[in-house]
């Protein structure tokens, strides 16, 4: 289908979806697809690779703490394309390392690049989609990295051995041509609501969701670096699985796009519950049973769609509480989830080293399970209201009706 035939919230969606595909399923989670070539070629430790793992997302860091600083001065677009940039350019450095530092320099700078791209399509959503599909197409875009899974499997396939460097100079073409789409879409500008919106204030509602996207960063960093890992080592570094389980898991990950859509019929606290459930089982089969190739099918099948969901539950649910900044709201969502990132690969890849992978698997099984007591709270409603705003605006409008009324009286 013709991008012009699309509508603007179509074409947003598209655009969205492209640079969330290549910023985090290539530029991120390419790491640990082709960790066993890299390992091999470069000798890096699993302490290591750990060590690696987490400088990667301490630069996702850094780059939505700026985002969160420039996004109402500059609005969505330059930021989502120095995004695509920073993708382009860390893989380049990447397919073309000859030594450890260059190959770290550009897995950082291709690191960065999810974080200056994921929050500024809050605010893009809100300018140009209309109220009643703003979660929908939320959803849609978050679901970009089981698309980019779904190519980066096969490809990896095709290009084992000495052929990985050619793969990421694929993926840096697509980091190209996904940025120069997004820059014939996004609006251009700061919005009406970045220019003129006060500062960020906390709710109680913000809690449960900061402290489920700091465990849901703490098991997606861990799984993504180490999945690919763990079932090499139980079927064999020449064996076709685990390119075969990430194009299965991407495959299953694009039912993430529903997201909107299940929030909606079931609501958040169920979607939640449904899948850090999944999460959890997911990572557990690893730890399990990583040579089986049942137990490896089923893993990629639950954690696919949830962990894509996962992060569509976070952008919805962040849009609720933080109505009045979107992207600056979801710039500290992502915040704690990055929090939860750098975490992850450093810590239970030093466990993994002392105790090895299967039990480092089954510990962050138990960290999943644990956002399950993190649920939203009753009282998050669409569109950003809950009673306690709803209850303040109430007794602010019964005050100003009371102090009309006693002016009228005086007259």
């Amino acid at each position: 289908m013709a991008t012009n035939s699309l509508t603007a919230p179509g074409r947003l969606a598209l655009a969205g979806v492209s640079a969330i595909g290549v910023t985090f399923g290539f530029a991120r989670y390419g790491y640990g697809l082709f960790l066993p070539e890299l390992r091999g070629e470069f000798g890096l430790s699993v302490s290591l690779v750990g060590l690696i793992g987490s400088a990667t997302y301490a630069g996702y860091l850094v780059a939505l703490l700026l985002v969160g600083a420039l996004v109402a001065r500059f609005g969505p677009r330059p930021l989502v394309l120095v995004g695509g940039l920073s993708a382009a350019v860390g893989m380049s450095l990447v397919a073309l390392a000859r030594g450890p530092g260059l190959l770290i320099t550009g897995l950082i700078l291709a690191g960065t690049s999810s974080g200056w791209a994921w929050a500024p399509y809050s605010d893009a959503v809100d300018r140009v989609v209309p109220a009643g599909r703003r979660e929908q197409v939320m959803g849609t875009i978050a679901s970009g990295t089981a698309f980019a899974v779904v190519v980066a499997g096969p490809l990896a396939l095709l290009a084992r051995g000495m052929g990985w460097r050619y793969a990421w100079l694929v993926f840096a073409l697509a980091a190209l041509a996904a940025s120069a789409y997004n820059a014939r879409v996004l609006p251009r500008g700061p919005g009406r609501t970045a220019r003129t919106a006060g500062r960020l204030t906390y709710r109680r509602p913000a809690l449960p969701l900061l402290l489920t996207a700091v465990l849901y960063g703490i098991v997606g960093a861990f799984y993504w670096s180490f999945a690919v890992e763990a079932i090499s080592d139980a079927a064999g570094t020449g064996s076709a699985t685990a390119p075969l389980f990430w194009s299965l898991m991407g495959a299953a990950g694009t039912a993430g796009a529903l997201t909107g859509h299940a929030v909606a019929r079931y609501g958040l606290r169920r979607v939640h519950a449904g899948l850090f459930a999944g999460i959890a089982a997911a990572v557990a089969l690893l730890g399990l049973a990583p040579g089986s190739l049942p137990a490896v099918a089923v893993s990629a099948l639950l954690y696919g769609p949830c962990f894509m969901a996962g992060s569509g539950i976070l952008a919805v649910w962040s849009y609720r509480v933080f109505p009045e900044r979107p992207s600056a709201g979801f710039s500290v969502t992502v915040f704690f989830l990055g929090l939860g990132t750098i975490a992850g690969p450093a810590l239970l890849g030093a466990y993994a080293e002392l105790h090895g992978l299967r039990a480092a698997f089954l510990v962050t099984a138990g960290v999943a399970a644990l956002a399950l007591v993190c649920a939203p709270t009753r009282n998050v409603l669409p569109h950003g209201r809950n009673p306690e705003q709803d209850a303040g605006t109430a007794e602010r409008n019964h005050r100003e009706r009371a102090r009309l009324r006693v002016l009228g009286d005086r007259r």
